[in-house]
């Protein structure tokens, strides 16, 4: 079973290109996060909001992953981020195009 964490949250750039510069070194952090399988970044210029989908292969990983997340975020004065847990239904997301689970 994978488990995906849906994270969101105000945020007033930097957006794209910038982001990525700003962002680089905290994305190569999150990749070491212990069962973590991977993250999509997400951004919003128009509604001004950020975040990520990440993919866990066990939930007690995702559920610590988001403490430390939501307490980092809050450090920087980020506040009314919002998250949900999912199980991911990998018979299903397969069917309809989600192959790479196969390989996970």
């Amino acid at each position: 079973m994978k488990y995906l964490l849906q994270l969101d949250f105000p945020y007033t750039g930097p957006f794209n290109e910038q982001m990525t510069e700003a962002m680089s070194d905290l994305a190569k952090d999150i990749a070491t996060e212990k069962g973590l399988i991977f993250k999509l970044w997400t951004e919003n210029k128009d509604t001004k909001e950020a975040g990520g989908i990440y993919v866990f292969d066990n939930i007690v990983d995702a559920k610590r992953y988001l403490e430390k997340h939501t307490n980092r975020l809050e450090s920087f004065g980020i506040t009314n981020i919002k998250s949900k847990f999912f199980e991911i239904n990998e018979d299903l997301s397969v069917l309809s195009k989600a192959n790479f689970l196969n390989q996970l």
